[in-house]
Parts: structure tokens; sequence; C-alpha cells
């Protein structure tokens, strides 16, 4: 898949394929423990790298990956989301994580939905998921706006087998009806 010049637009948001110019923003995101907390927890500016290299080198293997999220109004980076997919994950999933200055303000469920229609209509994807700790209400709350409803509990892949995680999910029909009801 090409990505040269692939933008989502919403309302408030513009993403596109994460690249190396995103990195400072990146790490500042991957530093703050608040952030960070349900994401496997602070990272150093190496790892940070390493994971904005495991995204890019996505793109460019399984033709998708998470997109950098910049408000339209003032072009800051304000985080990442996307379709989701490593080996051994538990499925197709559409994940969103923003910089904290950023929480609150509806950008996750923004971003998240122009994601999912991506996935549904560019990969063809039939089902859309959403692992999520069982302590993190505002993802749970963030996946129910979405239409996800809560599948049970589920297991990732090492290294974060370990990590309670919980399958929050929705066919592609059911999201096609939810879609609408974000709308209205």
């Amino acid at each position: 898949m090409a990505i040269d010049g692939l933008e989502l637009l919403t309302d408030r948001l513009r993403l596109r394929p994460v690249r190396g110019e995103d990195f400072e923003a990146w790490a500042a995101f991957s530093a703050d423990p608040v952030a960070m907390h349900h994401l496997g927890g602070v990272q150093p500016r190496a790892v940070a790298w390493r994971g904005l290299l495991t995204v890019v080198g996505a793109w460019h293997v399984q033709g998708f990956s998470f997109f950098s999220v910049f408000e339209r109004d003032t072009g800051r980076w304000v985080g990442r989301a996307g379709p989701w997919q490593p080996e051994g994950w538990p499925g197709t999933e559409v994940g969103y994580s923003l910089a904290r200055d950023a929480w609150g303000r509806g950008y996750a469920t923004e971003a998240a939905a122009a994601c999912i229609d991506w996935a549904v209509d560019h990969l063809g994807w039939t089902d859309i998921i959403q692992t999520i700790a069982p302590d993190n209400l505002p993802s749970q709350a963030v996946a129910r706006r979405l239409g996800a409803t809560l599948r049970g509990p589920c297991r990732l892949p090492p290294p974060y087998e370990n990590q309670p995680a919980q399958l929050w999910g929705q066919t592609r029909g059911q999201w096609r009806q939810n879609r609408l009801a974000l709308r209205a």
C-alpha cells in the first residue's frame, strides 16, 4: 500500500502515517508516566525510538499501523491511533492513545472513528477490537462511545502476557450502525 500522501481528516484532527519527524512528541508522550500507565510504563528515549520504528515498519510490512494524530487548527501532535495487529495479537485492533494534555476533548473517539472507517473500507476488516486494561475506565468509555461491547478477558502475547486485559469489540456491520449513531 502506498502511504505517501495518505491522510485522514476529521472536523478537528489530521491523521497521517507516523514518520521520523514525529519522534520528539512521541518521546515526550512515552516519558509521561500518567499517559503510559496502561501502555507498559514510561519508556526512555531509546526504547521510544524503537517503538516509533516498529510502527513505521509495520506500515511498510503490513500496509497499516498507527497514524500520528494532529490538531488541524494548531498542527500540534496529540497522539496516535490506528489499526494494529502484531504477531499473536487477539484480533484486528484499532487502538488510540493521546498525550495527556489532549485528554477530555473527544479526540480519541474522533480519531478512532476515522481509523475504524479506514480499516473497514480500505483493509476490509470485518471485526474491530480494542484491548483495554480492566482499570482503564477512560479507554473503556471511548470504546463504548464507538459502539464496542465487552467480550471478556483476553491474553496478550509476550512480553505483555502477564498484564490483565479485556477484549472489547464489534463487527463491521455493528460499526456501520454505530457510526450512524455517532454522526447523529
